[in-house]
């Protein structure tokens, strides 16, 4: 199960599909994983609510430790900022 999910965070409804796969592989009904596909997309909306941040706060985290994150320079790189530096 571990192997076949990685990454099915970022792909909508990617866990039926690796839920299914499994359950097949190792001998369940593939009917019970209908029963569960009208809560899997609110759980589907909660796991991008989660992976995304985190995945914004690892790119910060990797950028600083590699001595590459520069937030004024990406600020003021951008003209229509400028208004809103000033202010």
């Amino acid at each position: 199960m571990i192997a076949t999910s990685k990454g099915i965070a970022a792909v909508p409804m990617g866990s039926l599909v690796v839920l299914l796969a499994t359950a097949t592989a190792v001998g369940l009904p593939a009917e019970g994983v209908a029963i569960i596909a009208g809560i899997d997309r609110v759980l589907d909306m909660a796991r991008t609510a989660c992976n995304t941040p985190g995945h914004c706060l690892a790119s910060i985290v990797v950028s600083k430790w590699e001595k590459e994150f520069h937030p004024n320079e990406a600020f003021a790189a951008r003209p229509e900022t400028q208004s809103v530096r000033q202010s």
